[in-house]
């Protein structure tokens, strides 16, 4: 039996409508809509949101079972309160820019570096260039913008300069030392 997939999903401001397989989650935030496979069914009660599957011995099953169920969790989570990431850019000189839907960084390359933020992403970026903070309704889309710009320079591992996520520990490796 799945761990997951039985715990019930809350709603508080949320309003959900299951349509055989289709769950729409409608909230304050945002609109999704979300396929349910074969075997796998959602019920309302209440405030609480169930997802059971038909066959619980099937290991497929069960496996799409917590998936789905962390899926529609994250779904619900991003239509009432929207989710929310931070990053850190470490390094002297190293800082980015916001203008409309462009952050422009400056990592220490030759040049610096444009990345055009898709629709459901929006961006703060504190007044000395090193913390940007990333928001969205969907989880998948905001860990694929932070994950893209922080690719552009991740953190080494000598001066610790770099990208980083907000409470990433980087592992320090010692320099080479003197020989008498």
């Amino acid at each position: 039996m799945s761990k997951i997939g039985k715990r019930p999903i809350p709603l508080t401001s949320a309003k959900v409508q299951v349509e055989n397989n289709l769950v729409t989650i409608t909230g304050p935030k945002a609109t999704f809509k979300h396929e349910l496979p074969l075997g796998i069914g959602a019920l309302l009660e209440d405030k609480l949101l169930c997802i059971s599957a038909a066959d619980s011995t099937s290991r497929r099953l069960r496996t799409l079972w917590g998936l789905h169920r962390a899926l529609l969790a994250n779904k619900v989570k991003g239509a009432e309160i929207g989710f929310e990431k931070r990053l850190i850019i470490v390094g002297l000189g190293f800082k980015a820019q916001l203008a409309g839907k462009k952050v422009t960084l400056t990592l220490g390359y030759t040049h610096k570096i444009d990345y055009e933020l898709p629709n459901e992403v929006t961006i703060e970026i504190d007044k000395t260039g090193q913390m940007l903070t990333v928001r969205s309704v969907d989880k998948f889309v905001l860990g694929n913008v932070c994950d893209a710009i922080r690719a552009f320079r991740p953190p080494e591992p000598y001066k610790g300069t770099g990208i980083i996520r907000e409470g990433e520990v980087v592992r320090r490796k010692a320099g080479k030392t003197k020989s008498s």
